[in-house]
This record gives C-alpha cells, sequence and structure tokens, in this order.
C-alpha cells in the first residue's frame, strides 16, 4: 500500500504510514494492492486505481482524492452527498523559521490571558467545545492526547478561548490545529499560540506541518514563516 500513496506529501498520510494514527482499507488484485484509502480524524486520502467499492466505506467528513480521475469516480457515485472545496498545501520547509520573529509572536499575548501548555483540564474543555474539540479529537482520549501530542492554550480566567495543538503525530512531526473562540479572535491569540507551538517543535526536532482550510489560515501560516505551495480539491459529505 505505501507505494500507492509514494510521494504524496501528506502529514496525515505519514501519521498512518507510520503507525501511529487511523486506519486503512486496501482494495488487492491478484495480491498486489491496486487501491487504497487511509482515513485519519475528520479525512480519508483514495489513492491507487478509482474504486467504487471504496467510496461506500468511508467514514470521514472530508475526502481527499488523488488526482482527477478519483474525483470524476466520487462526483458520479456520491453526485449530491458531497460538495466540493477547496484546501491549501503549505510547503514543509525546515529551515524557513525566524525564531526570533516567533518569540515576538509568542510573547504578545495580552496580559489579561495566560499561556499554559495543555494538561488534562484543558484538554477536557477542548473535548467539550464544538470550537475546539479538533484540538484533541484525533486522540483516543486525554490520556492518549497527553502522552503523544502536544498543546499550547490561552485562557481567560482559566477559560480555553484559543490553542495551537498536534491535530496529528508522526515519526518526527505534527500536523498543527489552530483553533480559537468566536468571540475572542482577531486579537493576536491564534497567532500567539502557533508561535509557541512551532517553537516547541523546533526545539524538539519535530516538523510542525500545516495544512490550511481557507486563505484567512493560509494568511496565519504565512505570518508565522510558512509559504503556500498549492491548491487542491477535496469534498465535504453534505450529512454529517
Amino acid at each position: 500500500m505505501r507505494e500507492l500513496f509514494s510521494g504524496w506529501n501528506e502529514a496525515l498520510i505519514w501519521a498512518h504510514l507510520d503507525g501511529e494514527m487511523g486506519e486503512s482499507i486496501e482494495i488487492r488484485n491478484e495480491g498486489k494492492t491496486e487501491s487504497a484509502m487511509i482515513t485519519v480524524a475528520d479525512f480519508c486520502f483514495l489513492a491507487g486505481k478509482p474504486n467504487a467499492e471504496l467510496l461506500k466505506r468511508i467514514s470521514a467528513i472530508i475526502i481527499v482524492p488523488q488526482n482527477e480521475a478519483w474525483e470524476h469516480l466520487i462526483e458520479s457515485e456520491l453526485n449530491e452527498r458531497v460538495i466540493k472545496e477547496r484546501r491549501y498545501a503549505i510547503k514543509k520547509e525546515p529551515d524557513v523559521f525566524d525564531r526570533n520573529k516567533l518569540k515576538g509572536y509568542a510573547a504578545s499575548l495580552d496580559g489579561e490571558f495566560e499561556f499554559k501548555r495543555f494538561d488534562e483540564e484543558i484538554c477536557r474543555q477542548a473535548m467539550k467545545e464544538e470550537w475546539s474539540e479538533d484540538l484533541c479529537a484525533g486522540f483516543l482520549d486525554c490520556d492518549d492526547f497527553l502522552k503523544r501530542g502536544i498543546g499550547f492554550a490561552a485562557l481567560k480566567d482559566g477559560t480555553l478561548v484559543s490553542g495551537a495543538s498536534s491535530y496529528a503525530v508522526y515519526k518526527g512531526g505534527i500536523e498543527i490545529e489552530i483553533d480559537t473562540r468566536n468571540d475572542y479572535r482577531r486579537r493576536g491569540l491564534a497567532t500567539a499560540c502557533g508561535a509557541k507551538l512551532i517553537l516547541h517543535c523546533l526545539d524538539n526536532g519535530l516538523y510542525p506541518s500545516w495544512d490550511a482550510y481557507d486563505l484567512r489560515s493560509v494568511a496565519l501560516a504565512e505570518k508565522l514563516g510558512y509559504h503556500l505551495d498549492k491548491p487542491y480539491s477535496c469534498y465535504y459529505f453534505m450529512d454529517e
């Protein structure tokens, strides 16, 4: 199966191939894998020869096809059940970050907020709220997150209002997730939390991988030192 995903520069795929997270399904023909699907958290990735049988077994919300042939199959088989959207791949450049600039962002948190690394209480807060659940949801539970994940939170009077964490982990890196409560946006919290997490990764030999949901996420990534690679197509289930 690994060869079907070769060259797909995606941290969530690496998380599964490294045996860290998720699950996979293979379609084999004459002893050889010809189609495969990897599912990690809310994402599934389809590779190899397009196969309608795999589409029936999707349990994720977001479908990422390897190529246009898969796109055609998804649209013909799932039609109105899905909506086509665009996400943005961010380049993976280990030596691109300006540590001094990141330290400045991390130190810019307003005095009314407290910076804290994720602990059990913060993790449980994150999992209870819809806006923040993705900060830890890729893990089995809080214990699993605290054992394998990383997160930095901005707290207001002890309440989580913004955070940056590992959506997924792979050998040598993480996939970053950043979320801020609606009423606390545009106050620099995402920038400060993101900078803190990136610095932690750099100090510990981890690569902080980033994939952007929209152009606002691209802008934040670029502010923190990343560069846009390219847009790509994905599909969201409408009934999820």
